[in-house]
């Protein structure tokens, strides 16, 4: 797995001109699923996630969670993530997982945020979306979960 995290005051993605899911504080993610992904790189995955000190604290050293601040977390599935640039000049998906798998697992990451007690929205699999986002910060960080770890 891979993900793109962005620290932001507000984000929110929208199918169609409709917004399916929207966030005030918290976390941006960006998720793309690759094709030997599976359960516990999901939770290697949200355990580093909810745990990562990326907010201020009253002396505004990034010393605070999402948890901490009581933030939610927005996540939008993004296969292009696992896009191989090595070749020539057209991306290849091959990494990418099979739609079907992908999508149990975007679901997994969900339900293993929201089993923590984190507010969490989505995008919606598969869709067009729109992502709109103000980077608090900005603060942007990129993670990569391979054999239960990250890496």
């Amino acid at each position: 797995m891979r993900a793109v995290i962005q620290r932001v005051a507000r984000a929110s993605v929208a199918v169609a001109d409709r917004t399916v899911g929207e966030i005030d504080q918290g976390l941006l993610v960006l998720l793309g699923v690759g094709h030997n992904d599976g359960t516990a790189e999901a939770e290697a995955l949200v355990d580093k996630l909810l745990g990562l000190r990326i907010f201020p604290d009253a002396d505004k050293r990034m010393n605070l969670s999402v948890v901490d601040v009581g933030g939610a977390v927005l996540v939008v599935s993004q296969f292009t993530l696992l896009a191989d640039i090595r070749r020539g000049r057209r991306p290849s998906f091959t990494d990418a997982a099979a739609p079907e798998s992908a999508a149990a697992l975007v679901a997994d990451v969900v339900r293993l945020v929201e089993e923590r007690g984190v507010t969490v929205a989505t995008g919606e699999f598969g869709a067009m979306m729109d992502v709109e986002l103000l980077n608090d910060g900005p603060v942007t960080i990129v993670m990569d979960v391979a054999e239960g770890r990250v890496q």
